[in-house]
This record gives structure tokens, sequence and C-alpha cells, in this order.
């Protein structure tokens, strides 16, 4: 295929799938879509279900399992029959496609000509999935059906005529069906979008060009994958993590991988991960291979998404372990998984690729879901906050401050929207100073935020990275945990379980504290340009104890008059750069000493079996 016709059809498809995107965000009635982006669209081939494009604008992690579910419902209609024009199926299942209940697909075909051409697919998170919490967030959830209504894969539209029976019973199990009902139709009106802009661009190519053109992007992206792990040096890469606690027990859970680079291939081994939870911290074996996938891509993020992209990648997961969970197994908090696994991937590449490869980024959504009746309108209202925070650093730059979750991309909503919708006032909103993993290059910050509520309401939060902060990697430290605290009564409190509670009343004047962590530090701290280190301090990013103590700097004395024309009654921060220099090389001095001794003690056969008996 000519090379320039292959580059335009591709940018064609990935431009109809992102009006696909901006037309749910426009037209959905939730704040969780319209305001956080809680949504993803994309084109998938007829015949394999290999995804083909996907618009920008959505959340990566479900572009990479609607592929599966793309293919499980495009062999469930061939034994129907196969797929016929005006047809439109539904679902939820996680175990099927991936991610929780919230998370409703819709899958559609496109007829050229009366030939099936392509599949396209759109997902939108609902705010209320039924289940024993609003919102479907149930910390202490410990099988699905408490989590919400479970839909199999069904025709909402069978050739072209609504199941309004189907409708009915959907608005019948949620706490808010008129939201529901909304974003429904929402939802099936990006088909009309995505199948007009496709039939635009076969008049312009003809079908049998683009046919072409779908096979070759997916054996283009393919051919340059393998050529770039064609250049890793082969050999075996381990990491582990660890989950705080699942929420019912709490004890932490390991989650474990091995890569292995071989050739033009890699096998991500996930034995010794620990088994399958009884809280909600699971999720399903498709949802793992998604978030393995969105991780590799951050990797190699010029190689372009589809199905190809991923062929060399092969997988060992075991059964019923918490990232390969089965029915009835609970998995509304699998986003926690997502960013686990995202930075195990992280940890193990930075060994094979430590000019590419991250440290870990925040590593929780730490969401927090409140729900009420709205004393003015006397509405029924759920509000979703997931958390912002720090990306890892990595060899080219300081990680992002107050980033968006990487497999999802997900907004916290407007806090004037916010306001305007739920009785809460937020008290604050701010980058967390001194959160992101002291490095050479300096992990970015984490956010914090609070509230108080001036109605009764009722508050849940599901989240995790409290015991087991975000890591750094190449010498770089780790971030600050994550923190959540309320008060109610006059008295503050943090959860038994540290990030997770269930349905908290909160009376007016009870308020909520949550901060996200940082992302961790890549390299030595003491090796950090002082020039940063100085800018760091003056924006704020780190306080006066880190400095001193983690980068090895030396601050010249404040001079006597208070304020300056920075910011009155803030000190502008000036490093003494001579005795910054002299305290690092006597750090350095005295860690290469102690290092020195280390390995004396343990190459001298007496301190070994002095040491071997003390353990003894």
């Amino acid at each position: 295929m000519d090379p320039v016709t292959l580059a335009v059809v591709r940018g064609s498809l990935e431009q109809i799938a992102d009006e696909m995107d901006l037309h749910l965000i426009h037209a959905a009635i939730s704040p969780i879509i319209s305001e956080t982006n809680d949504c993803a669209n994309g084109i998938f081939h007829p015949t394999t279900g290999e995804t083909i494009a996907q618009g920008r604008y959505g959340l990566p992690v479900f572009l990479a399992y609607m592929q599966f579910t793309v293919q499980h419902v495009i062999e469930k209609a061939r034994l129907e029959g196969g797929f016929k024009p005006g047809d439109m199926w539904i679902l939820n299942d996680p175990y099927i496609g991936g991610s929780h209940l919230q998370d409703v697909q819709l899958i559609a075909p496109v007829f050229v000509d009366n030939e099936l051409f392509a599949v396209m697919a759109t997902t939108g998170h609902w705010m209320d999935i039924g289940g024993n919490v609003p919102g479907g967030w149930a910390p202490k959830a410990t099988e699905i059906h408490q989590e919400g209504i479970i839909i199999p894969p069904v025709k909402l539209y069978e050739a072209g005529k609504l199941n309004t029976a189907l409708v009915s019973m959907f608005t019948a199990n949620v706490r808010l069906p008129k939201e529901i009902s909304g974003d429904l139709s929402a939802m099936a009106n990006v088909f009309s979008v995505g199948t007009r802009g496709i039939e635009t661009l076969v008049k312009r190519y003809g079908r049998a060009v683009l046919s072409t053109c779908l096979n070759e992007m997916i054996e283009y992206s393919e051919r340059q994958m393998r050529s770039y792990i064609e250049e890793l040096k082969d050999g075996e890469y381990a990491y582990e993590d660890f989950f705080d606690n699942d929420g019912i027990t709490d004890q932490p859970i390991p989650i474990r991988l091995k890569i292995t680079v071989k050739g033009d291939e890699m096998h991500f081994d996930f034995t010794g991960t620990g088994a399958t939870a009884k809280g909600p911290l699971n999720m399903s074996s498709n949802t793992t291979l998604s978030t393995s996938y969105v991780a590799i891509k951050h990797i190699f993020p010029d190689v372009p998404v589809n199905g190809g992209t991923f062929r060399p990648i092969h997988f060992t997961l075991p059964d019923k372990t918490v990232l390969s969970a089965q029915y009835p197994a609970p998995v509304g908090g699998y986003l926690e998984g997502v960013g686990r696994v995202i930075d195990l991937i992280f940890g193990a590449m930075s060994q094979i690729i430590p000019d590419k490869a991250p440290a870990a980024f925040f590593g929780t959504t730490g969401v927090v879901t409140v729900s009420g009746t709205h004393p003015r309108s006397n509405n029924y209202f759920v509000g979703v906050f997931p958390y912002p925070g720090g990306y890892g650093a990595s060899k080219a730059s300081d990680g992002l401050v107050n980033g968006n979750p990487p497999q999802s991309m997900a907004n916290f909503m407007s806090l004037e929207m916010c306001e305007h919708r739920f009785p809460l006032r937020f008290d604050y909103f701010a980058l967390r100073e001194n959160s992101g993993g002291a490095g050479w290059h300096r992990g970015g910050c984490g956010t914090s935020y609070g509230f108080t509520a001036w109605s009764e309401c009722v508050v849940s939060v599901l989240g995790d990275r409290v015991d087991y902060a975000p890591f750094g990697v190449q010498g770089g430290g780790p971030a600050s945990p994550s923190h959540v605290e309320f008060e109610t009564q006059g008295k503050k409190w943090i959860p038994h379980f540290r990030s997770k509670e269930e349905k908290q009343l909160l009376k007016p004047g009870d308020s909520l504290r949550a901060a996200s962590p940082g992302g961790g530090g890549f390299g030595d701290p003491l090796e950090r340009d002082l020039d940063s280190v100085q800018l760091d301090l003056n924006r704020g990013y780190i306080n006066e104890s880190s400095a001193l103590e983690k980068y090895g700097v030396v601050i010249a004395p404040a001079p006597d008059s208070a304020g300056d024309a920075e910011g009155a009654g803030h000190r502008t921060y000036r490093l003494d750069r001579q005795a910054s220099a002299t305290k690092r090389a006597a750090l350095l001095d005295k860690r290469k000493h102690s290092l020195n001794e280390l390995k004396n003690q343990f190459s001298n056969p007496r301190a070994k079996a002095s040491q071997a008996s003390a353990q003894s």
C-alpha cells in the first residue's frame, strides 16, 4: 500500500474515533462522562475484532479491553446468524470484556453496500449501576452481585428497533434513571457519527483500498513493535509490589511479574501473584492484559495503536489470582490493580531500558463517592471523585504534577460544578508539597483536597498505596503515600483500612481530607542540578527539610526583611552553591565508605560465618 494513502487513511480513522469521543462527551448527561471524560470509542476489524483506530479523548484502558469485548460479540453474533444492519449489542460483564460493572459497552456493525466493513464500540461509565453502594464503588463487596447489575451480551437494538423493555429493566435497577437513560441515548448516537465518517471514507477510496489499509495498518504496527523488542537485551527481568489490603482482610497482597525478552517477542509471567481477594481489588484476565498493553504503549509511544501493536507480547496468567478473577469475585476496585500492574511493568522495564522506563506513578485512583438527596432540589445525587496525582520521573524529565491516572486520563470534576450539584463546600484543592520522590529527576507532586458537607450525605472511599508507596528507580526515592482522613462530630480519624471506607455518614459540618501520592524519583538526588532544587523550593514542590536531607544542599541565610517582591510573606530561597557542593561531596564519600565496609564484611569468611550464626 502506498505509504501516503496509508497515513491519510489512518489519520482519517483516528479523526472519526475522535469525533465519536467528543460527541459522547458533549451529549452525555452525567458529569462522569461530560466532565471527567470517563468513556472511550474505537473502530475494530470486522473479522478478527482487533483494534484499528481509537479516540484520543477517552480512557486508554477501555480501548485496550474493548478489543476482547468486540471479539466475543463477533463470535456470539456469528452463532446467531451474523450481524445485521441496525443491530446494536450491550453488555458490562467484566469477565468477558474488562473493568467493572459501571463501564457499559455498546457494539455495532458498520455495513457498506450491504456488506460488513467494520465494527464500532463505545464505553461509558454509568454514575450508578445498582448494587449495595451508590455509584458502585463498594469497598466491602465480597461478590460481584453486591456491586450492581450484570448485563450479558444482548441486543439493545435489533434491525434498528430499540428493546424498550430492556431499557426499562436498566432504569428500574439504578438510582439515577433519568441520567442513565440520557447517557445510554448519547452512547447509541455516537455510532451514527462513526458510520457517517466511514461511509465518507469509503466513497473517497473505495472498499477494496480501505480493506487493504486496515490489514496493512495492523501489520505495520506489529513489524514496528517487533523491531523495538529485538533491540532489547535478551533475558529475564522480575519485579514485585503489593496491595495494602483488599478492604476485607488487612493483609498485603503480592503482585509479581517476570518479563522474558527473547528475539522480537516478550513474555509476561504473573506467576506468584496473590490469590483472588475477598474484597473488590480483583480484576479479570482481560483487564490485566489490557493494562499491560497500556503500560507498553507508554514505553514505546510512537508505535500506532491497533491490534498488531501487541501481537509480539505473550502472557502467563495463572487462574484465580487477584489479576485473573472469575465469577463471582468482586472487581469494583479494579483500577487499583491497573495502577499496580502498570507500575510493575515500569519497574521491570527499568532494568531492561533504564533510559526510557519511568519510576512508578501515583498508582491509586482513590475514588471518593458522595451520595444523598439534595436539600434544595430534593433530587438524588451521586458524585464520583477520582484522584489526580504525580507521575514517575524518567531519564528524560521530572514527573508530571497533578496528572490524571495514565490508564484512564479521567479528569477531576470542576469544583464549581461539584458545589452546584452536590451539598459540599470545597475547602481547598492544591498541589501536595514534598510528595514526589527525590531524584536526579524529581517525581511529580500529588494533590490534596478537602470538602465539608453542608447537608447530610454518605461518603465511600476506595483506594490503596498507603502502606506501599510508589517506588523510585535507578537510585530515585519513593513518593509520599496516599492519605485519607475524616472529621466527624469534631473528631479526626483515619479509616481502619487507611484508604477504604464504606457508606460513612457525613452530617453538616463534617469533612473529608484526601491526599494522593506523588510519583517516584529517577536517579541519585545528590546529583540533581542545584538550580532545579532551588526552583523546586520556590515553587513549593519540596520543603526545606527535603532539600537539606534528601538533596544535600545548603540554603543561604534569609534576608533580614520579611517578604519580598515575589510574594508578601513568602521567602525566596537561594542556595549556597559552594557549601552545597562541599556537603554533597562529603555525603557521597560517606556513602561510598559505607558501601565498601559492607562489601568487605560480606567478602570476609569469618564475617559471613558470624552473620550466619547471628541469623540462626
